[in-house]
């Protein structure tokens, strides 16, 4: 907690503005759209290690373009003071970033949860190709972290076996939620969730609150069940209630940079 407290009393990290190409995986007409990525650097000279924050997906289509920039400011601060470059990429689609919107998972009926999650891995592996090249990074230690359509996209990249990614710290990942406690086809998300764990290899930490009401930690507990049980690394914690919603737990910076310090120093 003596941790937290000192990240989040931390002053304003220096941050700038990148531009990354991510090339589109249209047929037969590939091309290439620029997203802002957010960078957020610690103090101090020498190698750090490279947190990539990805954020999720509202449930309302005009929602994504409101807003902007992705920041993530107060969790940005939080893996500064655990020593990381911090890189927040706002993905094709969102905020001001170039390009049409990507991850569409088709009817509710029968819903591609897999390849929207890969759309969501273009920009994210686009997104560490780019933080690597920066002064100062550390190519050999990335760290992928991702809140509800970022942490399932994180752990979509986790399969690409994309050099240098340590560790996935996802927080309550998932697509098809489309009103409180109502998710699209949830035997489908779980069926994905083996189907990456078959292919990631990197341990991996995934936190759902309590009071989820996008992906309520039953389903969540499924989903990691069948991930692992298909080879996947992954550490299940179900955190407490926050707020109304406890999908916005990703905002109780407090309660959860201790314990995801603690998973991180095992990975580095």
């Amino acid at each position: 907690m003596a941790f937290a407290a000192a990240a989040l009393a931390a002053p304003p990290l220096a941050e700038s503005v990148l531009r990354v190409p991510v090339r589109s995986s249209d047929t037969p007409f590939f091309h290439t759209d620029n997203i802002e990525v957010t960078l957020y650097r610690p103090a101090g000279e020498g190698l750090f290690p490279i947190a990539v924050i990805s954020h999720g997906s509202p449930r309302v289509a005009s929602d994504r373009r409101r807003g902007g920039r992705m920041r993530y400011e107060a969790q940005a601060r939080a893996f500064a003071a655990m020593g990381f470059i911090v890189v927040v990429p706002t993905r094709r689609g969102y905020g001001d970033s170039e390009g049409a919107w990507a991850e569409d998972y088709g009817k509710c009926s029968s819903p591609d949860y897999y390849g929207a999650g890969l759309e969501s891995s273009r920009d994210i592996a686009a997104t560490v190709a780019a933080a690597k090249d920066l002064p100062g990074a550390d190519a050999n230690r990335v760290v992928l972290v991702g809140q509800s359509a970022g942490g399932w996209g994180s752990i979509a990249a986790s399969t690409l076996e994309i050099p240098g990614v340590r560790a996935v710290v996802n927080f309550a990942g998932g697509r098809g939620s489309q009103s409180p406690d109502t998710v699209c086809n949830e035997g489908e998300l779980v069926r994905v969730s083996g189907r990456y764990g078959r292919a990631s290899k990197v341990p991996q930490l995934w936190i759902y609150s309590a009071n989820d009401h996008y992906f309520n930690p039953a389903l969540a507990r499924r989903m990691h069940a069948a991930f692992v049980a298909a080879g996947g690394k992954a550490e299940f914690v179900e955190a407490p209630a926050w707020g109304n919603d406890g999908h916005l737990y990703f905002r109780n910076v407090a309660d959860w940079a201790p314990r995801v310090q603690a998973f991180l120093e095992h990975t580095r």
